[in-house]
C-alpha cells in the first residue's frame, strides 16, 4: 500500500522537532512523528489529498505562528514524498556492561532513543530482563570489546570493580566515542592509579567519565539514568553540528 514520508528539512526558531525527523502516512495508519499537534495534524491531512490525487512529491515552508495559531516563533520546512520507506540516520552505537538495577535503569531511558543502538551485556543471560535489545552474555565481557565499533559508546556499571577495571583497561586499549563509569570519588582515585599502572597514560585515563550521571539529581537508578542520558544526548547534538558545521 503506498505511503507518504513527510520529512522536515530545515528549521527556524522554537520548532516541535529537528530537521531530519520523518514520519510515513498511509490512509489508515502513520508510523513516527513530526512533533505532534497541528502542524502534524495539517501535515497528515496534506499526506492523504496527495494519496487520493497522486501527486508524487510537495514542500512547503509553514510558519508555525500566523499558520497554525501556535506560541511558536518558528517555521518549520516540510517535504512530502510518496515512499514507504523511513531514512533513518545511523544509529550511535552503545554498549552497557552490566544487567543491574542502574543498568536496567539506563536501557529503559536509551533504548527508544532512535539516535542509540543498545548491545547489553553481561556475565550471565538470567540477568536481562525481558527486552527488545540486542543482548550479549559473555562470561568476561572485557573480551568483547574488541569486537565493538570504533565509535561505540560504552557505559561501565557491573556487579564487580574487578570486571569494571578490565572493561576499562579493555576500551582504552581500543577506539571509542566514549566511555563512562560507574562509581565513588574513592573508587575512580584506585581505578586511576590502577589503569596507570596498566600502562595507560593521564589523558587516556581522563577520557573516562566517573562517576556517571548528574550528582544533584540522586542515586536512584533511574536518577542516574536520567542524568546519564541527558548528558549523551547533550553530546551527541554538540558531535553533530561540529560534523555539519
Amino acid at each position: 500500500m503506498t505511503a507518504i514520508r513527510i520529512t522536515v528539512t530545515k528549521t527556524a526558531g522554537s520548532v516541535p522537532r529537528d530537521a531530519g525527523t520523518q514520519m510515513l502516512v498511509w490512509q489508515d495508519r502513520t508510523e513516527g512523528t513530526i512533533g505532534g499537534g497541528a502542524l502534524e495534524w495539517q501535515a497528515m491531512a496534506e499526506a492523504r489529498r496527495m494519496l487520493n490525487d497522486g501527486r508524487q512529491s510537495h514542500d512547503a515552508r509553514i510558519p508555525l505562528g500566523p499558520a497554525m495559531g501556535q506560541c511558536c516563533g518558528g517555521s518549520v520546512s516540510l517535504l512530502w514524498e510518496q515512499t514507504e520507506v523511513l531514512q533513518l540516520r545511523p544509529a550511535q552505537p552503545l554498549w552497557i556492561y552490566g544487567a543491574g538495577h542502574v543498568g536496567r535503569a539506563l536501557v529503559n531511558v536509551m533504548a527508544p532513543l532512535p539516535a542509540y543502538d543498545v548491545t547489553w551485556v553481561d556475565t550471565h543471560a538470567d540477568r536481562f530482563p525481558q527486552t527488545d535489545v540486542t543482548t550479549l552474555v559473555a562470561s568476561d565481557p572485557a573480551r568483547v570489546v574488541k569486537h565493538t565499533p570504533l565509535h561505540a559508546d560504552h557505559l561501565i556499571l557491573t556487579y564487580s570493580h574487578e570486571m569494571d577495571l578490565t572493561l576499562c583497561h579493555a576500551v582504552l586499549k581500543h577506539r571509542f566515542q566514549s566511555v563512562g563509569l560507574i562509581g565513588s570519588a574513592t573508587k575512580w582515585a584506585r581505578f586511576k592509579t590502577r589503569l596507570a599502572a596498566l600502562g595507560h597514560s593521564p589523558a587516556q585515563i581522563s577520557r573516562i567519565a566517573c562517576p556517571i550521571g548528574d550528582p544533584s539529581l540522586g542515586k536512584h537508578p533511574a536518577e542516574i539514568a536520567l542524568g546519564v542520558a541527558t548528558a549523551m544526548i547533550s553530546a551527541g547534538k554538540r558531535a553533530n553540528k561540529e560534523r555539519t558545521a
